[in-house]
């Protein structure tokens, strides 16, 4: 009884109104008081719990599907395979929006240089600028579509970037696969690739691709991601090379550089802190894809492992290590020199 009035108490004080607690605010629709604010429902439970091999994240769960993979034959590796070949999948990537190019200044250089444009947009109620109409000639030339819009709706493509009245639309470049790399090598004799490990200024790529095109390789890898790929900057550093010298996307870079290995090419790093020199390498007269690490941290631990040697440039002074572009160039510049004598 002392507990019924305290909870008859409880009651009254809530509600401000005499009667039952269950009953305070029973003329108002949803949940009555006691029930936690949760419907009938809500209080049925969770049902029972699946089986540890059902749960998604489990780890039983995980080895069940790897067991059920292992039965079906090579499955995981098709599928990488698929995902690398970029056909689609389960989890396909969403195509790459085109690249805007904005100012008068980058436009009319980008223009210049080449670069594949679809579409080149111009704002209107400019002032004449000499650099307006080198831009609307110069697409005419190339065959780009010079589209006159207002200045506001420029302004919400562009979003802050300071387009001067002057925008370039560049579409996604076009990679190839690295398999397509391996078919050019064969083809000639001999092979010579140049992978990027990490490099992720565009420049650096575009400078690249042009030594690499200069001295005769073939094609250049670079990974899907953390890296840079061929942008408007890229295609400008790289004088037009982009276009004549294939490269490719790399899903996972170490794994790409063993399938080079396996096709009968020799893996040459290059690293700071190597024993051999350049000028000492052995095998450049051979078929070799020529691996370059980032500025900053240089070959990664897996890739520097899928290398059959490493080789450094050597220097005098107190310059510790060069960038990426520059590297690449004494590199294949020393390489095609050993080739030329052979």
């Amino acid at each position: 009884m002392a507990g019924a009035a305290r909870r008859g108490g409880g009651g009254i004080a809530r509600g401000g109104q005499g009667g039952r607690a269950g009953k305070t605010g029973s003329h108002r629709k949803g949940a009555g008081a006691g029930s936690g604010g949760q419907g009938r429902k809500a209080l049925e439970g969770r049902k029972a719990t699946p089986p540890a091999h059902l749960r998604p994240g489990h780890p039983a769960q995980r080895r069940a599907a790897a067991g059920r993979a292992a039965q079906t034959g090579e499955r995981g590796r098709g599928a990488a395979d698929a995902a690398q070949a970029g056909q689609a999948g389960p989890r396909s990537r969403r195509p790459e929006a085109d690249e805007l190019v904005v100012g008068r200044n980058a436009v009319v250089e980008a223009l210049r240089a080449g670069v594949p444009a679809s579409s080149l947009y111009v704002a209107g109620g400019l002032d004449f600028d000499e650099r307006l109409a080198d831009a609307r000639r110069l697409a005419a030339r190339a065959g780009i579509a010079v589209v006159d819009v207002a200045r506001p709706d420029l302004d919400r493509m562009c979003g802050t970037a300071p387009h001067q009245g002057l925008a370039l639309s560049v579409p996604p470049f076009r990679y190839a696969h690295p398999d397509d790399l391996l078919a050019r090598v064969r083809a000639s004799a001999p092979g010579l690739l140049v992978a990027l490990d990490g490099v992720t200024d565009p420049r650096n790529l575009g400078a690249v691709v042009r030594s690499a095109a200069a001295f005769g390789a073939h094609g250049v890898v670079v990974p899907e991601r953390r890296a840079a790929g061929i942008t408007a900057a890229a295609w400008k550093t790289s004088a037009g090379a982009a276009a004549r010298l294939p490269v490719a996307r790399a899903t996972n870079l170490a794994r790409t550089l063993v399938s080079f290995a396996e096709s009968g090419l020799f893996v040459v790093g290059l690293a700071a802190d190597a024993d051999t020199t350049i000028d000492e390498l052995e095998m450049a007269t051979d078929p070799i894809v020529l691996v370059i690490g980032s500025e900053g941290r240089g070959l990664s631990r897996l890739v520097e492992e899928r290398c059959d040697v490493t080789v450094r440039i050597p220097m005098a002074g107190a310059v510790e290590s060069l960038n990426a572009g520059v590297a690449a160039g004494i590199a294949l510049a020393e390489i095609a020199r050993r080739r030329r004598r052979a």
